[in-house]
Formats: structure tokens, C-alpha cells, sequence
């Protein structure tokens, strides 16, 4: 990083991230749930036709997660957090929490968290840890019927775009973990760090993806091994 007194990072990661600590990724061979693709139970227009679907879907994935602890990746990005004296911003796709256990700060939830909810009505946006139906009345207004996941489903767009634009736009390091490459905006983030200048662009996943030609560097394997790896030496080449 020679000439790169304090360069800026930013780090994307996706459902790799997290699948080693047991979240499903719902992109897989057996991305179905009770013989539902995700897309119905993910979209504005689902939640229109079939609300208690789409309730019981989000409860079971909120309460999964009382199941499931941060891994090695996910302490290692807090590590690269706290020690890296750049500008430092971790974007993710996941809608766990598992990196705010794991100790995160600097984080963007692109779609949204399991563990909140908002009004369709009032717009207000709460904690929640509990099971919802259709008939929970919103803790501000009162309404009952209006509040669903604050999931950004199929067709929404993604939450905190124009903060991400200007991170990527002086980006020297950017970092990619975990993510299928497929699913836009994200997906573009890679060529826009590319055209912004980024010095250095690596990408970690199981295997190649499709944006795996927009990166400098390619490293395979679980990211429980291979961030923490990727840490320490990054870490190391400050010194």
C-alpha cells in the first residue's frame, strides 16, 4: 500500500458472511421455505395478498436468530474496525445482527434488519425481538395491519445508497465477502470502486463470481478463514 498513508476502506459482505453461524442464505439449491420461493414471501405484493405468510416467514427468521452466534469473520471486520486509521465503512446485505454482536459500529444494513419493524402508516420505526401479525397495533399510531419488517423486499430500494455512493467514490480499498455478485445495486459496487480509482479490490468468496474480473485479488475459501487471515495481514502491512 505504498503511498497510502491512512487509505480508505470499504468492505461489502452478503450472505457468506454469515452462513457459517448457521443463517441460511435462501440462494441456494434449497433456497424454498415450506414450498415458497423467497420472492413470495419478500415483496410488497406478498405482503399485500398474504400478510400472515409473510409474518410467520420474518418471526421464524427473527427467532432463529437467538439460535446462531458471530463467527471468526465477523469478530475480524470488528478487529479491521477498530485498528484500521482510514476512513473505514462495512456495508451489509445481511438482515442479522450478528455483526453488532460481534462489536460493529460503523455499519450500514443496505436491506434492512430482522430485528426492526415499521409502520406503513406512520412510518415509525421500532426495535422488535418478538413474533407480529396483522393484528399488533403500531406502538405510535395505534394502527393494526400496518406494520411489517423493516426488510427491503424485491422491487424496494436498498436503504442508504447515496452514503454508499460517496464512500466508493473515495475508496482506496474495497473488500467483498460472501456475496453472489448477482443482485444489484450491490453487484455494481465492485466497477464503481473501479472507476473511482480503488488501488486495490478483493473479493472472498467460495468460489468465483460474477463480478470476481472487477478484482485485484481472489481469495477462495470460508470466510471464517480466510478474513481473519486477510486482516491480520492487512494489519501487519501498516506496521
Amino acid at each position: 500500500m505504498a503511498g497510502l498513508t491512512h487509505p480508505n476502506l470499504v468492505v461489502l459482505t452478503g450472505a457468506g458472511l454469515s452462513a457459517e453461524s448457521g443463517v441460511p442464505t435462501f440462494r441456494g439449491s434449497d433456497g424454498l421455505w415450506e414450498g415458497y420461493r423467497v420472492e413470495e414471501v419478500a415483496s410488497p405484493g406478498a405482503f399485500k395478498q398474504t400478510p400472515e405468510l409473510v409474518h410467520r416467514f420474518y418471526n421464524m427468521r427473527r427467532a432463529s436468530l437467538k439460535e446462531v452466534q458471530p463467527n471468526a469473520a465477523h469478530h475480524a471486520l470488528v478487529r479491521l474496525e477498530k485498528e484500521w486509521p482510514g476512513s473505514f465503512l462495512h456495508v451489509t446485505q445481511n438482515v442479522d445482527d450478528l455483526n453488532e454482536r460481534a462489536g460493529a459500529k460503523k455499519l450500514l444494513h443496505m436491506h434492512g434488519e430482522l430485528k426492526k419493524v415499521r409502520c406503513t402508516g406512520c412510518r415509525a420505526v421500532f426495535t422488535w425481538e418478538e413474533d407480529l401479525d396483522k393484528y399488533t397495533p403500531c406502538p405510535e399510531c395505534r394502527v393494526t395491519g400496518t406494520l411489517r419488517p423493516d426488510i427491503v423486499w424485491f422491487g424496494e430500494m436498498p436503504y442508504y445508497i447515496e452514503e454508499i455512493t460517496r464512500a466508493l467514490e473515495t475508496v482506496d480499498i474495497f473488500i467483498c465477502i460472501g456475496t453472489s455478485g448477482v443482485v444489484y445495486p450491490a453487484a455494481g459496487f465492485a466497477r464503481l470502486a473501479v472507476e473511482k480509482g480503488a488501488s486495490r479490490l478483493i473479493e472472498i468468496n467460495l468460489e468465483a463470481t460474477e463480478i470476481t474480473s472487477h478484482f485485484t485479488e481472489q481469495r477462495h475459501g470460508a470466510a471464517s478463514v480466510e478474513v481473519p487471515r486477510l486482516v491480520g495481514q492487512l494489519l501487519s502491512e501498516l506496521a
